[in-house]
């Protein structure tokens, strides 16, 4: 029997879909590349905003084809654990629906079943998976989930309800998987979690990131470990401490700040203040000259008046993030903020979200031609048709920032790492030769 897998959402959806093939290979399933080869078809979906929710629904209709030609299929993941009711009502061209934490139970459920099925066992299992994990086509850059769930609880957040409370996976199962992680290949260990700062709080009674990185970092192999998801407030001078002095860490970090008015921050339920955030961005700075700070905002959050989005704007232009994405809020059911009074109009949010990026284009730039002349270390990504390749800097995260666009008389392969001399600078790309 051959399955195929299709991923929508963030990288912690990725990660269960290569947690998930190792399950279904170990139950002697084979993988298959497309939809059209296999037997059965798996659409693990987003259902954290409502764009990501739209999309999941039309890629669930893309696959209902295969299934009119006798392939079962399964839809998984956050929008099947979110709505597992209306979809299992409203898709009678699904044969069965699992949550978030049904993987290990998929290759029992496809034997077994007959007819249509929906099961969905409640997001709060402790248990996290601990299979063997089947890589991508770019087994040199690999996510390493450390912990499940979220406990902050943001006004406008359903992951809470959808993936459960927060719980770390235990350190000596975390380094096991980056060691085979290694043996396969991977230089780049990118850890995430709804909150990588919180790692270890629940089994240790503090919070164990600093430690763990630390532990990592003596991996061989292993040459870049990047953070992502971190929050403000738990960032502590242990961590920043590592990461200043393991030549491993990338001098680079996550931090989704979401807005810069305390009144917003508070509505928000975000524990952070603009002191805190301001506090921690030089504490950074400060230890690290060369971090690369990358966050996300939110624009149009019920109540956010004139004046609240002039100081983001303005708080933007003086912090001068490396990396910046915005995100228009996103009125979601089931949330505080879904239910709040004084909610922006569409239209509103769209021109605040088009003025935020257009500032930070300005700083993008700024950013990359202070690189000119400079020599970076690139990891190789991909080969372009006109024989140059592009690539990323330890400072760029995949698939979301920079890349590097560069000539090299070798015939370079993906995952190989090199120094570029930049030669030239664009809004959000480098460009420069192999020296």
């Amino acid at each position: 029997m051959k399955i195929y897998f299709e991923t929508l959402g963030c990288p912690k959806n990725f990660n269960d879909t290569q947690a998930a093939k190792g399950i279904m290979a170990e139950a002697g399933y084979e993988i298959a590349e497309t939809a059209e080869e296999s037997d059965v078809i798996v659409v693990n979906t987003c259902g954290f905003i409502n764009d990501a929710k739209r999309e999941s629904i039309e890629r669930i209709f893309d696959m209902v084809p295969y299934r009119e030609e006798g392939k079962k299929l399964v839809v998984s993941g956050c929008l099947s654990e979110r709505y597992a009711d209306d979809l299992y009502e409203e898709m009678p061209e699904v044969d069965l629906f699992i949550g978030v934490n049904e993987y290990d139970k998929l290759p029992e459920l496809l034997s077994a079943s007959e007819g249509r099925e929906k099961v969905i066992t409640g997001c709060y299992d402790k248990t996290l998976s601990t299979h063997k994990r089947i890589l991508d086509d770019n087994p040199y850059s690999a996510t390493l989930k450390i912990a499940e769930g979220c406990d902050n609880c943001c006004a406008y957040c359903i992951i809470p309800k959808i993936r459960g409370g927060f719980r770390s996976k235990p350190m000596e199962t975390v380094i096991t998987e980056a060691e085979e992680l290694a043996e396969a290949g991977c230089r780049e260990l990118i850890l995430i979690a709804q909150d990588v700062t919180n790692y270890g709080r629940d089994l240790y009674g503090e919070p164990k990131l600093a430690e763990l990185v630390t532990k990592l970092c003596s991996i061989d192999g292993i040459e870049w470990i990047r953070l992502m998801y971190c929050y403000e407030d738990r960032i502590t001078d242990e961590l920043i401490e590592v990461m200043a002095k393991e030549p491993k860490v990338c001098h680079y970090i996550d931090i989704p700040v979401q807005h810069s008015s305390d009144s917003i921050l508070k509505a928000m339920r975000r524990r952070s203040t603009e002191k805190s955030i301001r506090d921690t961005i030089k504490r950074l700075r400060d230890a690290i000259p060369d971090i690369h700070i990358r966050t996300t905002l939110i624009v149009g959050f019920p109540g956010e008046t004139e004046e609240d989005f002039e100081n983001l704007l303005n708080f933007v232009e003086e912090m001068k993030f490396a990396r910046l994405g915005v995100f228009a809020y996103s009125q979601e059911e089931g949330t505080e903020a879904g239910e709040m009074e004084n909610q922006i109009e569409e239209e509103i949010k769209q021109e605040r979200l088009d003025a935020i990026m257009r500032r930070q284009l300005d700083i993008s730039l700024e950013y990359n031609r202070e690189k000119i002349g400079t020599e970076m270390t690139v990891l190789v990504e991909e080969r372009d048709e006109d024989g140059s390749y592009i690539g990323r800097t330890r400072y760029d995260a995949p698939e979301i920032d920079n890349s590097v666009i560069f000539t090299s008389r070798r015939d370079l392969k993906a995952g190989d790492m090199v120094r570029i001399l930049v030669e030239d600078a664009f809004d959000y790309d480098l460009v420069g030769r192999e020296v």
